[in-house]
């Protein structure tokens, strides 16, 4: 009895790419959110930023709000997958090391944690690539 491993790895890598896609919109939507957020209230981003410390708080604003809002699009459909991801891991660590290191408040540690923990999903991503449901894949 033979099995037909072609249909078999045909299942499979749609099965996976249908699973980054998921990870995909999910890791995206807290980006997408975020950073129309903050762009669309820039004084009282700015103003936070001031508050933690941050040169040129409006600059900072405007920035960190399109890495998050052009970094979640990238990711959401999938184009310059593995770039985006990294600079959205790097830039996740960056904030959790920046916004929420006061550890001593229970609240403060679990923020940096699920930072660590997108990170995580970033690097695996970036690992991995877009899947087949994605611009890369389109245009590879």
């Amino acid at each position: 009895m033979s099995i037909n491993t072609s249909a078999a790895t045909v299942g499979t890598a749609s099965n996976n790419s249908t699973t980054i896609l998921l990870g995909r919109v999910l890791l995206a939507v807290i980006f997408l959110l975020s950073g129309f957020g903050k762009l669309t209230a820039i004084s009282g981003t700015a103003g936070y930023f001031g508050a933690l410390g941050l040169p040129l708080p409006t600059v900072t604003a405007i920035v960190v709000g399109l890495i998050e809002l052009l970094g979640g699009l990238a990711i959401l459909v999938g184009f310059q997958t593995r770039a985006a991801a990294w600079v959205l891991a790097i830039f996740t660590v960056a904030t959790g090391l920046v916004a929420h290191t006061g550890w001593a408040d229970q609240m403060q540690m679990i923020q940096f944690l699920k930072n660590l923990a997108i990170a995580g999903g970033f690097i695996m991503l970036a690992s991995a690539g877009a899947g087949a449901y994605s611009i890369d894949a389109k245009r590879g």
